[in-house]
């Protein structure tokens, strides 16, 4: 398997509108935002909707900030990205701003503990253009920083959360994260395996974060729809930086919202 990550596979006349879509940095907050929500609900939280903009504000400005500076590198690995973004530097720098600020609207009614783990994992993201030429390294980290987010957020606002449920989370979604990683070092041609091999081992860790859904507290058990719509997207694995983004990427968010759909209709 070869990594063409400039080419798209996409019919030219939707490109743009991909583009927009894939490239715009509204994905990973609605990533942020829509797990948040729903592993909220399972958890009972409170204040969700404060906790979900937090996150959501913050993984724009992580992402943004490491994309913005840089270019350089970045167009190597995700020319079309990296296009996308220098054409349109002026409205990603406003939506930046605008991310900041939401960012501290937020966080002044947040816990501290809250606040605290948001500083440790944003301060690890920042640090993330110095290790991201190191694929295995990247693979963890990242990994370690979103489900950090994604269950430590929720779970710091639930009262009757009990550290069994935190620690199976952290099993579901670790390997789903870790998974969706090994997918974007192939999609940038950054794999430290084989991509055959590195596509077995991602799917393998999915696998295993479904099954570990099924030892998990009954209330956890409908976040297996999250390394579900993971799964089915490395299956049918490309690596183009569209395919990278809306479908291995929107996995995590349509997988995030199945769940919100599951548990609104139980």
């Amino acid at each position: 398997m070869t990594v063409s990550s400039g080419d798209s596979d996409l019919a030219p006349e939707t490109t743009s509108l991909a583009d927009g879509l894939a490239f715009s940095f509204w994905l990973p907050a609605a990533v942020a935002a829509s797990l948040i929500l729903a592993i909220g609900r399972l958890l009972a939280a409170a204040e969700l909707g404060r906790i979900a903009a937090l996150a959501a504000a913050g993984t724009f400005v992580v992402y943004a900030v490491d994309r913005l500076r840089d270019r350089d590198r970045d167009r190597q690995t995700s020319p079309r990205r990296t296009a996308f973004l220098e054409r349109n530097l002026t409205a990603f720098r406003v939506a930046l701003a605008s991310a900041g600020l939401v960012l501290a609207i937020t966080a002044l009614g947040s816990s501290m503990e809250s606040l605290a783990l948001c500083a440790a994992l944003g301060g690890l993201g920042l640090l993330h253009r110095r290790f991201k030429h190191v694929p295995v390294l990247k693979s963890v980290y990242v990994s370690i920083a979103w489900t950090g987010v994604c269950v430590g957020l929720p779970w710091l606002a639930a009262p009757e959360a009990t550290s069994t449920e935190a620690l199976a989370l952290v099993a579901v979604l670790y390997p789903t994260f870790w998974a969706n990683l090994v997918a974007s070092n192939l999609r940038d041609d950054e794999a430290a395996a084989p991509p055959l091999r590195a596509l077995a081992l991602a799917r393998g860790a999915l696998v295993f974060a479904i099954a570990a859904c099924a030892f998990a507290p009954p209330a956890l058990r409908l976040l297996a729809w999250v390394p579900v719509f993971e799964l089915a997207t490395l299956l049918r694995f490309r690596a183009t930086e569209h395919y990278g983004h809306l479908a291995v990427d929107g996995a995590l968010f349509v997988g995030a919202l199945a769940t919100l759909a599951h548990h609104a209709l139980a």
